[in-house]
């Protein structure tokens, strides 16, 4: 059975401001790409991953739908996770804390021993476990 969601918003320009407006597909999902990395994390072979990271291009990351993936043990170090989606991940252990977060959603992920970006607020990652939002850097 093919499930999809519709999302409606309201426009308040709009002379009948009850009128749904669609949101574009580009802004509610995620891409699914052929790179060879990406496609390691979403095979969840995060040992190839890790011994090929540092020798391929990982500007692909972004953006990426890792949904409900086992990606513990993953050397995210330096890597570029922004707008991704890691609904039900297990992320366990990871370090993130040289990672780019901004945008990613976390939603019912498992995030025990993880290590977070010190820019990221408890609150903000609770919102995105708990609610999914889109996790947002507090900068100074």
């Amino acid at each position: 059975m093919h499930c999809a969601a519709n999302f409606l918003v309201t426009d308040p320009s709009a002379p009948n401001r009850n009128t749904p407006q669609r949101m574009s597909d580009k802004e509610i999902k995620p891409v699914i790409k052929a790179d060879p990395l990406y496609q390691m994390l979403r095979q969840e072979d995060v040992d190839g991953f890790n011994a090929n990271r540092d020798s391929l291009d990982t500007s692909e990351l972004t953006g990426g739908d890792y949904r409900g993936r086992d990606l513990r043990r993953m050397n995210a170090r330096g890597l570029d996770f922004s707008n991704a989606y890691f609904r039900n991940c297990d992320l366990s252990g990871i370090d993130f804390r040289e990672t780019n977060l901004e945008g990613a959603s976390l939603m019912d992920a498992k995030v025990s021993g993880v290590y977070f970006p010190e820019a990221l607020s408890a609150d903000e990652i609770r919102l995105s476990l708990d609610h999914g939002t889109r996790l947002r850097y507090h900068r100074d």
